[in-house]
């Protein structure tokens, strides 16, 4: 793994990670475009640290707005709070429900079996990125047919804060479904106030992010102790490097985000990820 391919994956990951594109899917793509592994276990970690950059760049990006969203009083804290649990418990339960179904299903006959082993197969990439496409695209038409007033922006109810959550944890197993795409647009479609949606989304993405590294962290021990290698010792100084230039390329794609999303443009990464999932079926035909 050399210091160039390092860099160019966490830019990668800066950028798409925080538009609803699914940085995974782009870095998978970019891992094979560069002749590597994307489900190899140490880049399975290097991505999930470059998820921590962009973690990092969350929260320095968005504690202003979460300071005067969910924190000017108790009960808007509370009320925070409250949809913050819900949504990671439904995340939990779907999410986790469906990765332990599908290594106990699809990977019976294996012993050492993990979900991160079809990561790298664009055909299953493919038709997840255009799913979520076409959920951007619902939430789009559905803001424009109804037109709200988003001036005053009411909290998150137990229902919108459910569906997100549920919806989340549909994208665990699936690379190319976008997290923050489908938790944004279903936010949308719920009656969440776009600003408010992604204020929620990304802090929801805040919470998933320890957890997703410490599976990887005991994935890659372990991988090691199976094929008694040194998996762990080479994969963590690359992936602490990529962490650094992912905060930097992540803080630069969560203003042009806001913007888009905020005028109206969100409809937009909807037709982009139908062509990119169009892109993934030639590049599937051609053998990467």
């Amino acid at each position: 793994m050399t210091l160039l391919r390092v860099i160019i994956l966490a830019i990668v990951q800066g950028l798409a990670e925080l538009l609803p594109v699914s940085s995974s899917a782009h870095v998978i793509v970019a891992e094979k475009l560069m002749g590597m592994d994307p489900s190899a276990p140490e880049m399975t970690l290097l991505l999930v640290m470059l998820h921590t950059g962009t973690m990092f760049a969350v929260i320095v990006y968005f504690w202003p707005r979460w300071r005067r969203a969910f924190f000017e009083s108790m009960a808007d804290f509370k009320s925070f709070v409250a949809a913050l649990i819900l949504a990671t418990v439904l995340t939990g339960i779907v999410g986790g429900g469906l990765v332990e179904a599908i290594e106990k299903l699809a990977f019976r006959h294996s012993a050492h079996a993990w979900i991160e082993q079809w990561f790298s197969r664009l055909s299953l990439i493919a038709p997840a990125l255009a799913a979520a496409g076409l959920v951007i695209l619902w939430a789009s038409w559905h803001e424009r047919r109804l037109l709200r007033d988003e001036s005053g922006a009411a909290p998150i109810s137990s229902r919108q804060a459910a569906w997100i959550g549920a919806v989340q944890g549909l994208c665990l197993p699936f690379r190319g479904f976008s997290r923050s795409g489908a938790t944004i647009s279903t936010g949308i479609i719920t009656g969440v106030a776009k600003r408010r949606a992604e204020d929620f989304s990304f802090a929801l993405a805040v919470v998933l992010t320890p957890p997703a590294i410490a599976r990887e962290m005991w994935r890659l021990v372990k991988m090691q102790h199976i094929h008694s290698g040194t998996v762990l010792a080479s994969a963590v100084m690359p992936s602490v490097l990529g962490l650094f230039f992912a905060f930097i390329a992540g803080l630069v794609a969560l203003k042009w985000l806001s913007n888009w999303l905020e005028s109206g443009k969100w409809y937009i990464f909807g037709i982009y990820c139908l062509a990119a999932a169009g892109a993934l079926v030639v590049l599937h035909h051609f053998g990467y």
